[in-house]
């Protein structure tokens, strides 16, 4: 029944169809619709087409539905792999790609390559070039690396890699493909290990690379230029070092085990037979589980490095000017001496006066002089002593092996005499003199600091004496400590102003009135009481403190001034004395304005007294500072004069304001060659139209005479003592008040 209604409803389609079909149609159906399977089998033979079509159809969906999967799987591939893949359709010039990471196709170019836009500049050429190898078919694939901007715009550097597939009856390519691939990080590990390369390659240290059994696989040309020969003779042969026998090849190859390092400096023979200090280095390399997979053997030739240690050697230990062993030397071996415990003998040598042939004659002439006596010293040595340059004008000798004072003084005489000798050099006959202080090891002292401390002790007291030398010993010794403590002294006098300021009187030889003073630096410490000028003023002219001395003894004595003046109690000049120390300071003027500009003092009430031998040492220097200080309104004075060799044609020349007769002549008038010399000085004064003081009287009878030589100003214990600034303000008030006696301020 079911079966019958399908076949009727089916009929009623088919009739339904044949409405819809030219009008003779049911002339057709119409006998079919009274036999049902003929009616069937004529339906089933209409509707086999639709159902063939319907069969394709589902089996093309399937197929698509592959395909589609099958290009997502190779979309998936590619991207997984970094890869872009691209299909280039030559005639038209498109790329179509799976993946945009580079844009191929978002830039058209006119050029043979269509993505010549992305592509470096100089990398065209090379794509071009392999490009069109490939389409002449001289190429199986078409291969290039260059540089390639991505969508942020930066250059990668990319393998570029494809094929022709489609050609035209001509054989002319029209289709390709290929893929991109990013290898940025490939390249930069590739020009890491090309940089490494070369650098190996260049490197002036032999280099040799063995396998883990010490077969050599690999060396580099500074290793043929060592040891000669050619690399195929050296491939694949056994680790050696020239010289050395296989059992010390052996320990090291033990001692690597241990340590993963060898390195020795050794002697092996080059190729032509010679003997080079060669530092050899080896060193484990391992692969990433820790197994040894090689040894890099480095050979450094030392030869250069050890001429550039003796010259350093050299340079370090000899004196440039001379060719002697220089201080540092010096202690190196005399510490030697000393822990051997053997018996020497240090005599330390120092020309007299030799700074006055540096700054006549110039620098290098005195450096030639000092060459010419460290020939001529070195000499006069036995074979088991050293001569030294220490430094400036200091040398010494070591005597080792004696103690005999014979033999010792014999040698000190005899350089002596060979450094007393005339010197002719550059049309001069340069005549020097030296001082000697000798120390005996182990009387005199244990180490090499305290030998050459006595040692210089000893010296100075023989360069008293002139040319002479002298050996150490306890008296000595105490001399140069209590010198020790007077320069601690200074030092401490100074931070805790223990420098005190005196003055003495300067008077009118006529009137008897006052007129000026003199500033005297006085030290008086706490517990040592008041130390002697004599005593401190040599050892702080030695140490260079002076200088300081003499600033705290002109700022005092301004700002004391400063306050006399302004009271109305003084309307003179103050004299203060200048060390040669701080004549030669190159800011001299300039330290004593800041001091005059800080007190508020006028220049007019400073008098600078500035002995005979400072100014002679350099007398057109001098004249120059002496200018510079007058210009400003300082009075000037030569304290000292007649004491020194003052030449009259600088005299005449030197801008001075007054010339101080020294106490040594005032004390020598009784005689009548004294007087003679003092109306001398005086006469010269005149004549050169300065003021004449006189200083260090205290009698009566050197005041008459000086006033018959017409001597100007007198300063002494005549008329006083050096005063306190506080005895010395009463002395002022004195003066304009009532007079007093002055003979009573004594």
């Amino acid at each position: 029944m079911v079966y019958k209604n399908n076949i009727r409803n089916l009929l009623a389609l088919i009739y339904l169809l044949a409405l819809s079909t030219p009008v003779h149609a049911h002339v057709i159906l119409e006998p079919l619709s009274n036999n049902p399977l003929l009616f069937l089998a004529v339906v089933m033979l209409c509707l086999t087409p639709f159902f063939v079509m319907l069969i394709i159809n589902r089996r093309a969906a399937k197929n698509l539905d592959n395909l589609r999967m099958s290009e997502k799987w190779l979309k998936s591939t590619v991207e997984g792999s970094g890869d872009t893949l691209w299909d280039w359709n030559i005639q038209s010039g498109d790329i179509i790609r799976i993946n945009d990471k580079y844009a191929l196709n978002e830039e058209k170019s006119n050029h043979f390559i269509p993505n010549a836009k992305r592509i470096h500049p100089q990398d065209i050429p090379l794509v071009e070039k392999q490009l069109k190898l490939h389409f002449a078919e001289k190429t199986a694939f078409f291969e290039a690396s260059y540089r390639l901007r991505d969508n942020l715009n930066q250059y990668h550097w990319v393998l570029d890699k494809g094929k022709v597939i489609s050609k035209d009856d001509n054989l002319n390519p029209l289709r390709m493909t290929g893929t991109v691939r990013d290898i940025n990080h490939l390249k930069s590990t590739e020009e890491r290990l090309n940089l490494f390369a070369k650098c190996v390659e260049s490197l002036t240290d032999a280099i040799a690379i063995y396998d883990h059994n010490f077969k050599l696989v690999d060396l580099n040309p500074s290793y043929l230029r060592v040891f000669g020969g050619k690399r195929a003779q050296y491939i694949e042969s056994d680790f050696q070092l020239p010289g050395y026998d296989s059992r010390f090849i052996r320990q090291i190859k033990s001692a690597l085990k241990e340590t993963e390092h060898w390195q020795e400096e050794l002697k092996i023979y080059d190729q032509k037979g010679n003997m080079l200090p060669i530092e050899v280095t080896i060193d484990e390399i391992k692969n990433s589980h820790g197994h040894v997979t090689n040894y890099v053997v480095v050979f450094s030739d030392l030869t250069e490095r050890k001429k550039a240690e003796s010259q350093l050697h050299n340079l370090s230990n000899r004196d440039r000017i001379t060719g002697l062993p220089n201080r540092n030397l010096f202690f190196t071996n005399l510490k030697k001496l000393s822990q051997q415990g053997t018996h020497h003998a240090l005599l330390v040598f120092d020309l007299d006066n030799f700074k006055k042939i540096n700054d006549s004659l110039g620098h290098q002439l005195g450096d030639s002089l000092l060459s010419k006596l460290a020939m001529r010293l070195n000499k006069l040595c036995r074979q088991q002593d050293t001569f030294y340059r220490l430094g400036g004008d200091e040398f010494a000798l070591v005597m080792s092996g004696t103690n005999d004072i014979h033999t010792i003084t014999k040698v000190a005489k005899q350089f002596l005499a060979a450094i007393a000798t005339p010197f002719k050099m550059a049309n001069h006959e340069l005549v020097i003199t030296s001082s000697v202080g000798i120390v005996l090891f182990p009387e005199d002292g244990n180490t090499p600091e305290i030998l050459l401390k006595n040692a210089d002790t000893a010296m100075y007291h023989a360069k008293q004496k002139g040319n002479h030398y002298l050996f150490f010993n306890d008296s000595m010794n105490e001399q140069a400590v209590k010198r020790l403590q007077i320069e601690n002294l200074m030092r401490f006098g100074l931070k805790e102003d223990h420098f005190i300021v005196y003055y003495q009187p300067k008077m009118d030889i006529r009137t008897g009135k006052l007129v000026g003073m003199e500033a005297l630096v006085r030290f008086i410490t706490p517990k040592k009481g008041i130390i002697s000028p004599g005593v401190f003023i040599p050892i702080a002219e030695e140490t260079g403190q002076i200088i300081e001395i003499g600033e705290v003894v002109l700022d005092k004595a301004c700002k004391d001034v400063k306050r006399w003046v302004d009271q109305g109690l003084f309307n003179g000049r103050v004299a203060v004395n200048l060390s040669a120390k701080q004549f030669s300071l190159p800011d001299l003027t300039a330290r004593i304005d800041i001091i005059l500009q800080k007190n508020q003092l006028p220049s007019y009430f400073l008098e600078l007294e500035i002995t005979e031998g400072t100014v002679m040492d350099d007398p057109q220097e001098a004249i120059s500072i002496m200018r510079s200080l007058s210009s400003r309104g300082i009075h000037l004075a030569m304290d000292d004069f007649g004491t020194g060799y003052s030449s009259l044609a600088y005299l005449k020349q030197f801008p001075l304001n007054t010339l101080k007769v020294d106490k040594a002549f005032i004390d020598d008038m009784e005689s009548e060659r004294g007087r003679n010399m003092v109306d001398s000085i005086v006469t010269i004064a005149h004549n050169l139209d300065l003021h004449v003081v006189a200083e260090g009287v205290e009698e009566e009878e050197q005041l008459t005479l000086l006033k018959q030589l017409e001597c100007q100003t007198i300063q002494g214990y005549y008329y006083s003592k050096p005063l306190s600034s506080e005895e010395f303000e009463r002395f002022l008030q004195a003066e304009t008040g009532e007079k007093p006696n002055l003979q009573l301020v004594n």
